[in-house]
């Protein structure tokens, strides 16, 4: 969520709700995404909304468009699939048209859309969203961390894995049926992660950073029982572990670590010179494992409700 103080309007504001953008409402809003994550150091729109932007509609996902005499300027996207939390949402204002109302016009339609029952991403946590969050009356519940760690130094034990596990690649067209199997289980209480579908991990599949090389799977006989999917941000020159997840009746046995400390040395071996991660910042657990493997809190995305 950036935005903007509600301000005068300048030029015919309209607002459309779709279910499915056109290839050219796609590129648009991409364009804008682009100019807007320059201005403010980081995407305002998760990689699952902007995947979401592509491949016609979707169930319980609607764009709101915002156009000024024609031009758009502002865009949200409002997620309705939790059965049990309330819709989630992300927005975002052109960095050249903040301070118009616009933000807070895309945050009231949302609040509509949703029956004022709605979850709003602030990724960074810039003031401009702290305070539209205020103005919308939306309260503040969740930290998520954004945590790195230098890889030209990596010095990790060498990873022991539990008696009788084997680690392998992923394999396309052999593994994901047993991947989101275990994606589920382990992440149900996490309400992006866990509620992956086929069609989410093909989506991922086909982007250009997709490396089924770094996606690591932990077998015990033919059971998979953990995972550590690694993902490489070439542009930026960052190394992600990018999904992590041991199935429930493994865990507590070291695995995830073992898979942490695997994925790390292969990013590091591409001659990446930091790894990132993401991790709530009530699971002091998981924040406590990572601090000793090295990572610091770089950013904290932010993500505000109505009050419930």
């Amino acid at each position: 969520m950036t935005s903007d103080d509600p301000a005068r309007t300048h030029g015919a504001r309209s607002l459309d709700t779709l279910a499915a953008l056109s290839p050219a409402q796609t590129e648009a809003v991409l364009g804008l995404l682009s100019q807007a994550a320059a201005a403010d150091g980081q995407q305002a729109v998760s990689e699952q909304g902007r995947l979401q932007l592509r491949g016609g509609a979707r169930d319980g996902v609607s764009h709101l468009l915002l156009s000024v005499d024609g031009e758009l300027v502002g865009y949200a996207q409002l997620e309705d699939t939790d059965p049990v939390e309330a819709p989630a949402a992300e927005l975002v204002v052109h960095p050249a048209h903040r301070g118009h109302g616009h933000g807070r016009a895309l945050g009231s339609a949302l609040l509509a859309a949703s029956g004022k029952r709605l979850r709003v991403w602030a990724h960074g946590g810039h003031a401009a969203a702290r305070h539209l969050a205020q103005v919308l009356g939306l309260t503040l519940f969740r930290e998520l961390r954004q945590m790195r760690r230098s890889l030209t130094d990596l010095d990790l034990p060498d990873p022991v894995l539990p008696e009788g596990v084997t680690v392998r690649a992923f394999e396309p067209g052999r593994d994901e049926d047993a991947w989101l199997a275990v994606n589920s289980a382990a992440f149900a209480h996490h309400p992006e992660q866990g509620s992956l579908t086929r069609r989410d991990l093909d989506d991922r599949a086909g982007e250009a950073w997709f490396d089924p090389a770094g996606f690591f799977l932990a077998f015990r006989g033919e059971r998979l029982v953990g995972f550590h999917w690694t993902k490489v941000h070439a542009e930026e020159g960052l190394g992600e572990v990018y999904v992590l997840g041991v199935a429930p009746g493994a865990q507590g046995g070291g695995l995830g670590k073992s898979l942490t400390t695997i994925g790390l040395r292969h990013l590091a071996g591409q001659g990446l010179p930091t790894a990132m991660l993401y991790v709530d910042a009530d699971n002091t657990a998981a924040v406590s494992v990572y601090e000793r493997l090295g990572f610091v809190t770089y950013e904290t995305d932010l993500m505000y409700r109505t009050e419930t």
